[in-house]
């Protein structure tokens, strides 16, 4: 029996590692490429703020091919879902009409991309989804996937979590009441080696940087909030 081609949104963190693993192990579906929105200003992932370089090495290295979508600095919600439309319309013309997430436990979120998918004829996957996230590090650790953290919420942790490997270490040293896998926006990471990576990626590490966010009227006491990041280099 053939795989189902499938799109995987992939962020370059550690949630979109473990879910390509997963997809992989289950003999189901085949990630024929990798969906990520790129902030074209600046030419970095939206929400991460990795270059588009270090993208570009995970495709490479995973020997999968990367699609990507441009968006503007702070798109309004008709844009974004205009451009995801023709992306996903594209891929539909190219015989894939399933996509995969790594969420984990955001219901909202869930049923946000399931109707947005269907309005154009996609069916959603979601492979790590109601798993435990403290267990997932062990899962993590035990495959293999390395991720360094490169952006921290100020709400939740201190810029000296940047550059941290994600491992049982770091889980000890997470305050109380932030999820093991930054589920609710408290971090996010970058995945610079996996077992299915063709060689780990060589990365060094460059300023630190802090940025504050303007919110929606409606997302005032949710979004009001900076956030650090780290600059990953390539190394040379």
């Amino acid at each position: 029996m053939d795989k189902i081609k499938t799109v995987l949104n992939w962020s370059s963190g550690k949630d979109a590692a473990l879910a390509y693993h997963v997809l992989q192990q289950g003999g189901i579906y085949h990630v024929d490429c990798l969906l990520t929105t790129i902030n074209n200003e600046h030419d970095r992932i939206v929400m991460h703020g990795v270059r588009e370089q270090l993208l570009d090495a995970q495709a490479q290295a995973m020997g999968v091919k990367s699609r990507k979508i441009y968006l503007p600095a702070a798109p309004d919600d008709s844009t974004y879902k205009n451009a995801m439309q023709q992306a996903l319309t594209e891929l539909k013309q190219e015989g894939i009409s399933t996509t995969a997430f790594g969420d984990i436990f955001l219901e909202d979120l869930k049923q946000y991309r399931e109707q947005q998918l269907a309005t154009v004829g996609f069916d959603a996957v979601f492979p790590l989804w109601k798993q435990d996230t403290r267990k997932m590090i062990a899962v993590l650790e035990q495959t293999g996937i390395q991720a360094m953290v490169i952006c921290v919420n100020e709400r939740f942790l201190g810029k000296e979590f940047l550059g941290r490997t994600i491992d049982s270490s770091f889980l000890n040293d997470l305050p109380a009441g932030v999820d093991p896998c930054g589920e609710n926006g408290e971090f996010h990471t970058y995945v610079y080696n996996a077992p299915y990576f063709s060689g780990q990626i060589a990365v060094k590490q460059g300023e630190v940087v802090y940025k504050n966010y303007t919110p929606a009227q409606n997302d005032a006491d949710k979004w009001n909030t900076g956030f650090w990041f780290l600059d990953l280099l390539l190394a040379e």
